[in-house]
């Protein structure tokens, strides 16, 4: 992917426009780019930005980068953040250079655009089965020696269907795999039992496209997860992992086994068993895969993170704050703000009133006696305490829980310093 121009940098050209909301109009009308309006620094609340506007706090993002990256550090631990959270390259590029190995995604079109933007090392965490998505892959393999690409299987059938898109190409595809270990009956995707995961192994060992590098999962979807069965489902993972280099199992060209499995509400207990891997034949590679600590929220993951069992190691705070406006005060106890679903995150929760910042005075308090209690496309219902709590026209931050369907909804959001100076902005990609 050697280029003369730095894609990533290239964002800074773009024009600001429509497809951008809450941005200045004016800076429209001025034919400014993103790196132009990012150099004037404008302050969110007097600079022009309209309502509703999504904002990532400066302070908050680096903080949680840094946590993440030290964490996995420490625990001698490779990080491949999940990158659908964000689908941000800035992002991207900011998690790698605090540490992380590579970038997790789900899905091809989320490898594409990883590709489109440099990254080097991708886990995609699902079996891959599209042979024109396959086709792609082999294509980006063939064209640039230092990418690295690994994909679940979790089925004989799978296997077969990748072999059959892949076989008879020339150069000759051979696409890295790891066998995915389900959490459980009723859990998601993944190869249910020991047996099952020895035969795709197995039938991965047939082909000629494919190479066995390692097993994989995902222990939050442990049926009744707590600690006990967490640690359980991910000591069955790393006990095939051994079985299967005693076995042989793993080619002789390989040069690492990879052993991957955490989201962020079990980072900590893959920690604790992948520390327990025995020596293997081969080095390990202990590829951590959470994504959701990069902006942190208000709710589910601020009730689920592993920091809270450990704060000695560390923690995570909410970055994100969606201002909003009150456009209606119809009663003592009730007034609505212009953003709704179309805006906000909600399947983990409504969001939380933080901070009301007064239309005439600019001055800033705590959210006190105000509830977000329903959801319109484009309203938030607030219920209030008081009449005085809220008036028509005062701003209203909220927080919000689940960043990874807070993320989708904005394309380009304002980066915050403490004192509300705007300095950068992250371009989202869904």
């Amino acid at each position: 992917m050697a280029s003369d121009s730095d894609p990533v940098k290239d964002l800074a050209d773009e024009p600001v426009d429509h497809r951008f909301k809450g941005l200045p109009p004016d800076a429209q009308a001025h034919g400014l780019t993103v790196g132009q309006l990012a150099a004037e620094r404008r302050d969110l609340h007097t600079g022009g930005f309209t309502t509703p506007v999504l904002t990532l706090d400066a302070d908050a993002l680096e903080h949680n980068l840094t946590a993440l990256g030290t964490y996995a550090a420490r625990h001698d631990l490779a990080f491949a953040p999940h990158g659908k959270t964000c689908m941000s390259p800035q992002l991207f590029r900011r998690q790698l250079e605090h540490g992380a190995w590579g970038i997790t995604a789900a899905v091809p079109h989320q490898a594409r655009v990883y590709r489109a933007f440099g990254i080097q090392r991708i886990f995609l965490a699902n079996e891959l089965v599209d042979p024109a998505a396959l086709r792609w892959v082999a294509d980006e393999l063939a064209a640039d020696p230092g990418f690295r690409f690994v994909c679940y299987v979790d089925s004989v059938r799978g296997v077969q269907l990748m072999d059959r898109a892949l076989r008879g190409r020339t150069p000759a595809a051979r696409i890295d795999v790891v066998v995915e270990l389900g959490a459980g009956e009723g859990a998601r995707t993944g190869a249910r039992t020991d047996e099952d995961c020895r035969a795709v192994a197995d039938a991965v060992a047939r082909t000629t496209t494919l190479r066995l590098v390692g097993l994989g999962g995902y222990e939050a979807e442990v049926p009744g997860a707590d600690p006990d069965s967490v640690h359980a489902y991910l000591r069955r993972l790393t006990a095939l992992a051994v079985e299967f280099d005693k076995a042989g199992r793993f080619p002789a060209d390989l040069d690492e086994i990879v052993v991957s499995a955490g989201g962020s509400a079990w980072f900590d207990a893959v920690a604790d068993v992948f520390a327990e891997l025995p020596e293997l034949s081969r080095p390990v590679l202990k590829l951590l895969r959470s994504g959701a600590y990069v902006s942190h929220d208000h709710g589910w993951y601020t009730r689920l993170t592993p920091f809270n069992r450990h704060p000695d190691e560390g923690g995570l705070r909410p970055a994100f704050r969606l201002w909003t406006q009150v456009v209606s005060r119809p009663s003592p106890t009730q007034a609505f703000v212009n953003a709704g679903k179309r805006d906000i995150a909600y399947d983990l929760g409504l969001p939380e009133a933080e901070l009301v910042r007064d239309a005439l005075t600019g001055e800033e308090r705590p959210a006190t006696g105000v509830r977000v209690v329903k959801l319109s496309d484009q309203h938030a219902w607030l219920e209030t305490d008081s009449a005085e709590d809220v008036q028509v026209g005062d701003w209203v931050a909220l927080g919000m829980s689940h960043p990874c369907t807070i993320f989708e909804k904005w394309p380009l959001i304002p980066v915050v310093a403490a004192d509300g100076t705007v300095t950068d902005y992250v371009r989202t990609f869904f």
